[in-house]
């Protein structure tokens, strides 16, 4: 067991030895644009945690509105005992909507004296709806853009840092006149190494963002679903007859 351990020991000794090898030989605009990467990958990564626990939340929360508003008789019962559920995508159409169309049911003098509103104030309540539809799922988007630049720029960036290394590693051995597998190696390893780095930070935020895209357009779905059974809820007890 001892013996395995030390071997295990030497072995990531090794690899961080190279790592640095690495590092000590690549060029000033190689270590900067690595640095710029490394920079991108924190942005990125913070990216996935904070949105992912965003749709954590909004799901979960959705769930108990969920649970809630089916319990209810009367469309307006919750909206009535003024329950408050911040955070929640599904609670802000609801309120939306019970907002419209409370304006609509009430008279001059502020009470709520209507029983039916026209098929016209029906749509001006849908649109609050959809409006509030829209705007919850602005919300959940925002920041995945960052996501899609990692994803499309990282490699870019890490190829441009290759690519210059190892023109100048060929500049450098055309200057000295020697072109030895020991001159050329160090210069492209080192080259090499900003292509890996930009991988590693555009791999993760590819899967990340095909995950939270998805998820978001379930939200996006559920949302619509849930407007539409609400409309069609508000239009059975408070649509007039024509």
């Amino acid at each position: 067991m001892g013996g395995l351990y030390l071997l295990a020991v030497a072995g990531t000794a090794a690899k961080q030895s190279e790592l640095v090898y690495v590092w000590d030989q690549a060029t000033p605009e190689a270590k900067a644009i690595i640095v710029c990467l490394i920079f991108f990958s924190i942005i990125a990564w913070s990216t996935m945690f904070y949105k992912a626990a965003q749709m954590r939340r909004a799901r979960k929360l959705n769930y108990y509105f969920d649970q809630e508003y089916h319990a209810q008789k009367k469309v307006l019962e919750m909206f009535d005992r003024k329950l408050q559920v911040d955070g929640c995508p599904l609670y802000m159409v609801y309120q939306a909507g019970c907002v419209a169309l409370d304006a609509r049911l009430r008279g001059p003098g502020g009470e709520r004296s209507k029983q039916q509103i026209s098929l016209k104030n029906m749509e001006h309540v849908k649109r609050a709806m959809e409006n509030v539809v829209a705007q919850e799922s602005l919300k959940l988007e925002s920041g995945l853009i960052l996501l899609a630049i990692a994803v499309s720029g990282a490699p870019f960036i890490g190829l441009l840092g290759t690519v210059w290394g190892v023109m100048s590693t060929f500049a450098g051995i055309a200057q000295q006149g020697s072109a030895t597998m020991a001159a050329m190696a160090p210069g492209v390893s080192a080259a090499l190494i900003t292509t890996v780095a930009g991988l590693l930070v555009a791999i993760p935020s590819m899967f990340s963002y095909n995950w939270l895209v998805h998820n978001l357009r379930v939200f996006t779905v559920g949302l619509d679903n849930f407007a539409q059974e609400l409309v069609s809820k508000m239009e059975t007890e408070f649509l007039a007859d024509d």
